[in-house]
């Protein structure tokens, strides 16, 4: 009976922590699913690390949204204009949880060559939580 409780409860567990991070609408809140998800704090150090630095291919982060992304940006292939970043300067990101994941994969992809860990996500957005105006 024990093992089953503890199945259940760490089903439960997961499922909440993917279920607010599914309809989390606020920056806080998908840092906070993110953190659940990582099993550990986020480092906002790191994450500007992760967001200016090249993993091995042609871009990273900064190359389209800046190395201070409180500005916009530009696409690198393209030229469109990509809004600021940091929710401080740009009320409309990190609002919308499947947009955030559709981006994080996309441009983790482009970036990384693989899809970030829920800690490389954790620590971009709180390091874009502490760009304050």
């Amino acid at each position: 009976m024990k093992i089953l409780f503890s199945r259940w409860a760490l089903s439960a567990v997961v499922l909440a922590a993917a279920s607010a991070q599914v309809f989390a609408v606020t920056p806080a809140e998908q840092l906070a699913a993110y953190t659940v998800l990582a099993g550990s704090p986020p480092q906002p150090v790191r994450g500007q690390q992760i967001f200016t630095t090249k993993h091995g291919k042609e871009w990273s982060c900064s190359s389209c949204h800046t190395a201070i992304p409180t500005v916009n940006g530009k696409h690198a292939s393209t030229g469109k204009v990509i809004g600021p970043m940091a929710p401080a300067f740009n009320a409309e990101r990190f609002t919308d949880s499947a947009k955030t994941e559709k981006w994080f994969r996309r441009n983790c992809n482009d970036v990384m060559g693989r899809e970030c860990t829920a800690a490389e996500k954790a620590d971009v957005l709180s390091w874009l939580l502490t760009l304050k105006r």
